[in-house]
């Protein structure tokens, strides 16, 4: 049995030491697993609602590079520019320029991530700083701008192309030359042919041409220093004619021969038109001095004979040489005359008849008679010889075509004689005779071979040597001629002297007077002649007053020193042997006293100053009167002071003396008769001092306005007729005259006024004082409310002022509409400064103006500016708008009213909140975060005014309800069950009111992602931080409260081990149980006394409560160190999530997993917690 005892102890020692082992690999195979999911933890797969947390990242600065050589270019160039950022390949680029950003475009392109922009410069504005950014598409950040770089521009140089010879057309052979002058030395030129390069280098090009250089010439610049070209220069053409000009002579003439002193012109054409230059050549000579296209030989002579030719040239060029032309010169043929009459020597009026002849028709015949042209023709006749046809005849021949003349013909000298002239006598006396009276004529010639005939007035009488009238009739009278006729020759001579003959009826003689003055005066003499016509050989007899007077029988008498008793009428009668005439007309004497000569005073003063003029003049009734002039007693001669006009009849004084001063008196002489008369006598006074004007002024107003009239008077106290010289500022004022100047003022007239006084050229007085003159522009009333607005509302007051800035005085006048006088509606202050209207009616609309006149003057004002009031038929409305309009809100919104009046301004508010005021002012009450306390009823109200308040009516209530912002509660999904699948937590986020949410994640509140759940892993979260989430949406409430934070604290992990020390103790409680079964079983009973005391291994529960000593496996696990936590998580705000915390458990395993111990890490073993 003790055997049996000691088998059945030691069997069971080994069961405990069997179990003891079982429960240490358990223990030991759970650390190990702990251990590798921590170091080579399983990657976490995300569902659609989870989001992995992103790691923060600082972007470095980009760098700016310019890729393209040089920054300083011209249009057409390309600058690139390069952007990068080192380090990293995620990043796109936006580009600026001068701090403006770029678009792609013509201009800028940077294709793909934006890391190299192109500049295709093709304007100037595109000069400028430019710099880059980066943009980091993965972390969604930017960086700083990049360091500038500054892009130059500059217009490509425009190219002029020259042609340096003139001409565009050249022949082969010629010389052309082109220069294209480059911009600076940095350029090359590029010659360019019909757009094709040329092998020409240089600025210059200067070539013998060939058909091959016909073309179109321009020219191109190259920068030396990179490959840019400039645009085209202008072009120039050039033309090669490859066949030479042809050259050709003409002449305007084509006759076989040409006759001296003609005139011909040859012309060199070329068929080409350009500068040529000409050579003449006569007979292969050279002809100096003919260098134009035409050669004229003004007069053919007979060196001009031979053959001409000329030569081109232009430029360097080669001559070209013309056809050959000859010229033949040759005399004209010598005309033949013939005198066709008998007679060289012959008679006026007889007959004259010559003949030219010429071997050729082609001439035409001219007459000459001394070198003197007569008339073309072969033949010339004369049928009356003159005096004028006797000479040296001669006849030439014309080639009119040509204008060719031949020399003259043999000449026929002709002599011509007048017949003899008659001589006619009157044989009685008088060739003036009277009717009645004989007439005998005798007319005489030299020769009996003439027959007389005698003619009067033209008319043929008869033939014979005598003519008798035996009794003359009035039909006899006129003008007697003979002629003599040579019978044999039919030769007349030319007529005789005449004799006129006058027949009269019986005459009336005349009486004229010598003087013929209409007057005579006493003392002097005066002649009468007695005229009797045709006859001179009269007697007369004289008449006064009808009785025949003692007087002699001659034709003219004289009486000397005439008194009042020769007055009268005179008559005479003319006697010729027993004829005598009627008696004259009679002839007037009229004797009288001279008249007296009238004294006057031309110049406008008697009183006159020193060096002043005086003027006199004296005048009779008629213009033959001569004058003498008086001082006093004393005759006054002419010096350089008096000057006397022709007659005397104008005395003037050039520069008065006082020596002047007296009586002055003319006297009138009649010239070349002894006739005086004497003025009466005008006195003058002289002054020795001139006086000064004095100048007054009225209105005396200080400032005067436009339009006002202003009168200045300037006073001379001496003398007078004064004219008035005026000054402003100094300076003369021609257009103002007159000693009182009216001036009805503008602002041109302000400033200081003087005058003075003038008579004459001579007399000026000094300068008058000076009156200063101050203008001004009329002012506009200034209208102005007094109350703050311009609309009001029935039964409000308004107040308006009417002043005049600056200046006093005014009284004002108040309109309305404009035109309207609005004294009848508006109540008025004094003096009308203010208008006033203290309960506001519809009648008071309008615009209203004012405008001011000044008191005691004639000022008006312009009207003021218009000030438009208008009165409202009612009172304002007040509209109350909530922002936002929700009627139910919750805690923490933000809600403003808005207090609106539909009209007007100058308003304050007043606020209501459930019928109460409330201290608020202002258009807008705010609630910044509300509160449900903040729930009721709102309205506002406005007012204005400063005496009277107005006040508006209430507005429209609106209610608002604030609720309690749900809150968002963070739900752990990962169970218990899924501990040893899964190394990651998954988190939800829920809000308890029913809403469409879209949930906001966020650690150490910053925001995360949105999303539904949340997974959290040991990657991820090292620090074990607190999360927080937040409900979003579209309709109210748009958001929540945020979820209390939530840490992780390593709770995977302690969910893992205490499930395996709960299996551990679960599997060795039932190894425990079957052992002990067993044991039961098959021990055999041991006797009391064989009992050992052996040591109970295992405990039961209620002895491991009772006992202080007992191990505990996870308490053991607890370590020091998580009894002691760091300070990070010591110092954590907010609630720790570990094991303690209460949490939302979606199953009821979860929910036995409580304990009252600390979070636990094990320093230096296999388990650890979340760590990086």
């Amino acid at each position: 049995m003790t055997q049996l005892s000691n088998t059945t102890s030691s069997c069971e020692a080994q069961w405990k030491m069997w179990l003891l082992q079982v429960f240490v690999l358990i223990y030991l195979t759970t650390v190990c697993a702990a251990q590798d999911e921590s170091v080579s933890p399983t990657p976490s797969v995300e569902t659609d609602e989870t989001f992995m947390p992103a790691t923060a990242y600082d972007p470095p600065v980009p760098n700016l590079y310019l890729t393209s050589g040089s920054s300083d270019v011209f249009t057409s160039e390309k600058v690139i520019l390069s952007c990068s950022v080192s380090g990293s390949s995620d990043w796109t680029f936006t580009w600026q320029k001068d701090e403006q950003p770029l678009n792609q475009n013509a201009d800028f392109s940077f294709p793909g991530d934006g890391s190299v922009l192109t500049i295709t410069v093709n304007k100037k504005d595109l000069t400028g700083k430019y710099a880059c950014k980066g943009h980091d598409q993965r972390h969604g950040v930017d960086t700083k701008t990049s360091q500038l770089v500054e892009v130059k521009v500059a217009e490509l140089p425009t190219l002029t192309l020259k042609r340096d010879t003139p001409w565009a057309d050249v022949f082969e052979g010629e010389a052309v030359s082109f220069s294209c002058e480059p911009p600076s030395s940095h350029w090359n030129i590029i010659w360019h042919k019909d757009q094709k390069p040329m092998n020409e280098k240089g600025s210059f090009i200067n070539k013998t041409v060939t058909k091959s250089d016909e073309g179109k010439y321009t020219c191109q610049a190259q920068f030396k220093l990179r490959s840019v070209i400039s645009g085209f220069s202008n072009t120039e053409s050039l033309n090669v004619n490859p066949n030479n000009p042809k050259v050709s002579l003409i002449r305007n003439l084509d006759y076989d021969k040409l006759y001296p002193e003609e005139s011909i012109e040859f012309t060199c054409n070329v068929n080409v038109i350009s500068e040529w230059k000409y050579e003449w050549y006569h007979n292969g000579m050279k002809i100096e001095g003919s260098s134009n296209k035409n050669y004229n030989i003004a007069s053919v002579t007979h060196a001009s004979k031979g053959e001409y030719r000329c030569k081109v040239k232009r430029g360097e060029g080669p001559v070209y040489i013309s056809n050959g032309i000859s010229l033949q010169v040759a005399d004209p043929p010598t005309p033949t005359l013939k005198l066709e009459t008998p007679w060289s020597d012959v008679f006026k009026t007889e007959v004259l008849k010559f003949s030219c002849e010429v071997p050729s028709t082609e001439w035409t015949l001219t007459w000459y008679r001394e070198q003197h042209k007569l008339e073309e023709g072969p033949y010339l006749e004369i049928t009356s010889v003159s005096d004028d046809d006797g000479g040296n005849y001669t006849c030439k021949a014309q080639l009119t075509s040509r204008g060719v003349w031949s020399g003259p013909s043999n000449s026929v000298v002709i002599n011509v004689y007048d017949p003899p002239t008659p001589t006619l006598k009157l044989e009685t006396p008088w060739s003036d005779v009277f009717k009645t009276e004989v007439l005998k004529f005798s007319c005489e010639v030299p020769s009996t071979e003439w027959t007389l005939t005698w003619y009067r007035e033209q008319h043929k009488l008869e033939e014979g040597p005598y003519l008798e009238i035996t009794s003359v009739s009035d039909d006899d009278g006129g003008n007697y001629t003979c002629k003599a006729q040579l019978t044999s020759r039919g030769v007349w001579s030319g007529p005789s002297n005449s004799v006129v003959i006058n027949v009269y009826d019986k005459p009336m003689p005349v009486l004229t007077k010598s003087p013929s003055f209409p007057m005579m005066y006493p003392g002097e003499s005066i002649n009468f002649t007695c005229t009797a016509a045709v006859f001179s050989g009269w007697e007369y007899e004289w008449y006064h007053n009808g009785n025949k007077a003692l007087f002699p029988s001659s034709s003219t008498n004289s009486i000397g020193n005439l008194s009042h008793d020769n007055s009268g009428e005179y008559r005479c009668m003319a006697k010729r042997g027993s004829l005598r005439t009627d008696q004259s007309g009679s002839v007037s004497l009229q004797v009288s006293n001279p008249p007296k000569p009238i004294l006057k005073l031309l110049s406008p003063w008697q009183n006159v100053f020193e060096n002043e003029i005086l003027k006199f003049s004296c005048n009779v009734s008629s213009s033959e009167w001569i004058f003498t002039w008086y001082r006093g007693q004393a005759k006054l001669q002419n010096d350089s002071r008096l000057i006397q006009n022709e007659k005397g009849s104008m005395l003037n004084i050039s520069a008065v003396r006082s020596s002047d001063q007296g009586q002055y008196t003319c006297k009138a002489h009649l010239k070349q008769r002894r006739v005086i008369s004497e003025s009466s006598y005008i006195s003058v006074s002289v002054y020795d001092r001139i006086p000064t004007p004095t100048l007054n002024i009225k209105p005396l107003f200080n400032p005067m306005y436009i339009g006002e009239t202003v009168k200045l008077n300037c006073i001379v106290n001496v003398s007078s007729d004064w004219s008035y010289e005026w000054y402003k500022d100094g300076t003369p004022d021609p257009h103002k005259t007159g000693k009182e100047i009216s001036i009805k003022v503008n602002l041109s007239d302000k400033g200081g006024y003087s005058c003075k006084a003038k008579r004459g050229e001579k007399t000026l007085t000094g300068r008058s004082n000076t009156v200063q003159l101050d203008v001004q522009e009329i002012p506009v009333p200034l209208l102005k409310p007094k109350t703050q607005w311009l609309d009001v509302f029935p039964s409000e007051g308004v107040e308006l002022s009417c002043s005049m800035p600056g200046s006093s005085g005014w009284t004002f006048t108040w309109y309305k509409n404009p035109a309207d006088d609005a004294k009848d509606t508006t109540t008025m202050s004094n003096e009308g400064e203010s208008l006033s209207i203290t309960n506001a009616k519809a009648m008071h609309r309008g615009k209203y103006t004012c405008s001011g006149k000044l008191k005691e003057r004639f000022v008006s004002s312009k009207n003021s500016s218009e000030v438009t009031l208008y009165v409202y038929d009612e009172k304002p409305t007040v509209t109350l708008q909530q922002n936002p309009e929700d009627n139910l809100m919750h805690t923490s919104d933000y809600i403003s009213f808005t207090c609106h009046v539909n009209v007007s301004y100058g308003w304050k508010y007043v606020w209501y909140k459930d019928k109460n005021p409330i201290d608020t002012s202002g258009i807008v009450h705010n609630i910044s975060s509300a509160k449900t306390s903040q729930s009721g009823s709102y309205q506002c109200q406005v007012k204005r005014g400063a005496k009277t308040t107005f006040w508006s009516e209430k507005s429209q209530a609106v209610k608002l309800t604030i609720a309690e912002r749900p809150k968002a509660g963070i739900t752990l999904l990962t169970g218990w069950s899924e501990v040893f699948s899964t190394d990651s937590l998954v988190l939800q986020c829920d809000v308890d009111e029913s809403n469409n949410w879209n949930y906001t994640w966020f650690k150490e509140d910053k925001e995360l992602y949105s999303s539904l759940k949340y997974t959290v892993t040991p990657q991820d979260d090292p620090e074990q931080s607190l999360y927080t989430c937040q409900g979003f949406s579209d309709k109210r409430p748009l958001y929540s409260k945020p979820s209390d934070s939530y840490r992780t604290k390593n709770l995977l992990l302690k969910r893992r081990i205490l499930l395996s020390i709960s299996g551990c103790l679960f599997f060795g409680i039932i190894a425990v149980f079957i052992g002990c079964i067993a044991l039961r079983i098959f021990r055999k009973p041991v006797a009391v006394g064989d009992k050992q005391q052996e040591p109970n291994l295992f405990l039961t529960m209620a002895q491991l409560k009772d006992r202080n000593d007992a191990p505990c496996p996870l308490v053991e696990y607890i370590t020091d160190a998580d009894l002691n936590p760091p300070d990070k998580e010591g110092e954590e705000n907010g609630t720790s999530c570990n094991e303690t915390t209460p949490l939302p458990i979606s199953s009821p395993e979860e929910q036995v997993v409580t304990t009252n111990g600390k979070d636990t890490t094990e320093n230096g073993g296999g388990m650890v917690s979340f760590l990086h």
